[in-house]
């Protein structure tokens, strides 16, 4: 199964799993990337990369590995998502006046064109706009951080 990393997961990694404290967790996370894997989008760089931190770091080291481009599918498909109403409001306004990225339509976008499942910590709630919701409705997979780790086989 390949996976496509929304921020908050990766987050939630680095602030909960350290390097030095799950060695393990780590080399396989590590593989997962160098088996092309494991992958995200240029707006979750850009989402992670005003942080100060071993995320950012990381994320420096790794962008032309794991961050890539949109293609025109991609940005087709991200078309689409904005074509249902409701799911315009992924884009919430104060991004929109701060000019802020916003990697979730990128992210549902490059798994449904990739036939990947999506990671991400956001949960589905009913009539919501969030990416479990965007997911289901274009019929993407999608799971947690915990979910991943479930489906990889990890246990530590």
């Amino acid at each position: 199964m390949k996976y496509v990393f929304d921020s908050g997961p990766l987050i939630d990694l680095f602030r909960h799993y350290y390097p030095s404290r799950f060695p393990t967790l780590w080399e396989k996370f590590h593989n997962l990337v160098l088996e092309e894997e494991l992958i995200s989008v240029r707006e979750v760089y850009n989402e992670i990369n005003s942080r100060k931190d071993m995320l950012t770091s990381w994320a420096k080291e790794e962008k032309d590995k794991i961050f890539s481009q949109p293609t025109i599918e991609e940005f087709q498909f991200v078309r689409e998502i904005f074509q249902v109403q409701h799911f315009q409001a992924m884009i919430r306004r104060k991004e929109r006046l701060q000019g802020k990225p916003v990697a979730d339509p990128f992210v549902i976008a490059r798994a449904k064109v990739l036939n990947c499942q999506v990671v991400t910590t956001e949960v589905f709630r009913e009539n919501a706009a969030k990416i479990p919701n965007v997911c289901k409705y274009f019929s993407v997979q999608s799971t947690n951080l915990e979910g991943f780790m479930e489906q990889e086989g990890w246990t530590f």
